[in-house]
């Protein structure tokens, strides 16, 4: 869990996953006991799992949403979301000298591929470029929410 101990899964915590569908209900906890909070409906949305038991996943969203979600509903595809209201630009190489290859749209998602030395590798349908890590929501490597929180900004 956060604090260094085995998560059930054995994978690390945090870390990023996305959506598998455009409808995954949030809960409160962990179970169908919990109420739900919202539902997500956007498929391939990133979110960063906070916490987790055997089948449930806490995670946090873009907006800074915590909620829990079953595993089931979660991919181990990475995305990457541009939360901001500004154009990100791609380029054709790991460097902010690189050509300009595309934009990336405010609110759109990418797929991506692994990030090193601040740039992640993104494809859009034939297209593969790079973005820098830390204009896009899905890359980072510190824990964006905390595990004891649960809803967010708005909800």
């Amino acid at each position: 869990m956060p604090d260094g101990r085995p998560t059930p899964s054995g994978q690390p915590v945090p870390r990023w996953l996305s959506l598998k569908s455009d409808e995954v209900r949030a809960r409160f906890g962990p179970g169908l006991d919990y109420r739900i909070l919202w539902e997500y409906r956007v498929s391939g949305l990133p979110v960063q799992v906070v916490a987790e038991t055997t089948e449930w996943r806490k995670i946090c969203d873009p907006e800074g949403g915590v909620a829990w979600v079953h595993r089931s509903v979660v991919s181990s595809r990475r995305s990457a979301f541009n939360a901001s209201d500004a154009e990100i630009p791609i380029r054709s190489g790991p460097s902010a000298t690189a050509p300009l290859r595309a934009r990336l749209s405010p609110h759109a998602l990418v797929s991506m591929e692994d990030c090193e030395d601040g740039w992640c590798e993104v494809r859009v349908r034939r297209m593969r470029g790079y973005v820098r890590q830390q204009d896009v929501f899905g890359a980072q490597e510190r824990a964006l929410c905390s595990a004891a929180r649960v809803a967010g900004p708005g909800r």
